[in-house]
């Protein structure tokens, strides 16, 4: 588990890099919010796929390093629906 005074794209890509060494198994798929640290605003869909063609066309790219990293280790990153109630219930315990 990590703590972060601040939650920043930086971070978000930390994390999920420190995730994939930590655990012995491969990560199939993340699940975040619509939040702009992990994705374009308005996006309803993750850039990974596109960014994993692109990547094996060799061509030239700019993205989200979250995204990037979920391409690259071929992560499915899955958005919430926008405005999903439960994802932004926050825990008091």
């Amino acid at each position: 588990m990590e703590l972060h005074e601040k939650a920043t794209r930086r971070v978000a890509d930390a994390v999920l890099r420190h995730l994939i060494e930590a655990v012995p198994d491969k990560v199939h798929t993340v699940l975040t919010d619509n939040d702009t640290r992990c994705t374009m605003p308005g996006d309803v869909a993750s850039a990974a796929p596109l960014i994993r063609e692109t990547i094996a066309a060799g061509q030239t790219f700019r993205a989200y390093s979250f995204e990037s990293a979920c391409a690259r280790n071929d992560i499915d990153h899955r958005l919430t629906k926008p405005r999903t109630p439960g994802s932004t219930v926050r825990s008091s315990g």
